[in-house]
């Protein structure tokens, strides 16, 4: 039986806070610590009780400093857990399961979750344009109509726009956007699509534009139930509709226009690992070593 990285493998190799340390340590100094009064790579011991490493000339460096981590008082372990299980679900968990399952407050266990994302956005946001066939669309998520039986008491909260570029055996970029203009989405296509990609889309006039770019632009015509017209479809970037929403309004049930882009890209980057399956929760731990914390607590 092929091994696979379990919960109860985590708890294993992450059995206490001095372990967590210690891989952090690694990811942050793969080729050693570098001893700026020694000027070179020295041995660093561990501080006890401390999250400290000190060289024998006393210099010191805590692998905590300038990751997500820095100044937390929520253990570790805890951290690694929370690292874990966004790692290895499919459809998200909810701050609520792991304020449960570890014991902390509902807050901690948001703020968590919120610096997770932003490891996960910074690993989404590293690969480059899209090239070869790239699929676009939009989709529309929240808002809430209330009284529509009474149309003096209407009262409704306008869905907000996520656009998707998924480029076929590759990644997907999502991205929350003000409107779907066709000057808005020209400007998302821009930043993130090589001119030299092959573009497939619905019938929708907001890409009205691409030709005129130079862009090679076929669509499929839903209105007249055509979905499918030989290598022209957008069924991939349908199918990401499909997991996203599922995990939004079935885990979440409801998400803030603030905070929206936060959970598009934890969506995004499960799907952009999706075909490394037992190392995606490396994958995002060693992220750390690219991004800044937001806020210590």
């Amino acid at each position: 039986m092929k091994d696979s990285f379990s919960l109860g493998s985590f708890l294993k190799k992450y059995r206490n806070d001095e372990a967590c340390l210690e891989q952090i340590k690694e990811i942050k100094y793969p080729s050693g610590i570098f001893c700026e009064k020694c000027q070179g790579i020295t041995n660093f011991t561990k501080i006890e009780s401390r999250p400290v490493y000190q060289c024998s000339c006393g210099y010191q460096i805590s692998p905590l400093a300038g990751t997500i981590f820095e100044k937390t008082t929520t253990p570790l372990q805890y951290w690694f857990y929370a690292i874990f299980v966004m790692s290895v679900t499919r459809s998200g968990v909810s701050a609520k399961q792991l304020q449960r399952e570890l014991g902390v407050t509902y807050k901690t266990a948001w703020r968590i979750f919120k610096q997770i994302r932003v490891l996960m956005a910074n690993s989404n946001n590293s690969g480059g344009i899209l090239d070869g066939t790239v699929e676009v669309d939009e989709t529309f998520v929240g808002g809430k109509g209330k009284n529509r039986a009474f149309k003096h008491n209407f009262n409704e909260i306008p869905k907000e726009v996520v656009m998707g570029m998924l480029e076929r055996n590759g990644k997907v970029y999502l991205k929350h956007i003000p409107n779907t203009g066709k000057w808005t989405l020209l400007k998302q296509i821009q930043d993130n699509v090589s001119p030299k990609a092959q573009i497939y889309s619905d019938e929708w006039g907001g890409y009205i534009q691409l030709k005129h770019f130079g862009y090679n632009h076929k669509s499929v015509n839903h209105k007249s139930l055509e979905f499918v017209k030989g290598e022209v479809h957008t069924q991939n970037i349908e199918g990401v509709w499909s997991i996203l929403k599922r995990g939004i309004y079935g885990v979440y049930r409801v998400v803030s226009k603030k905070y929206l882009q936060a959970y598009i890209d934890e969506y995004s980057w499960r799907y952009n690992n999706r075909g490394y399956q037992d190392k995606m929760f490396s994958r995002l731990l060693e992220e750390i070593a690219n991004v800044k914390m937001l806020k210590a607590f």
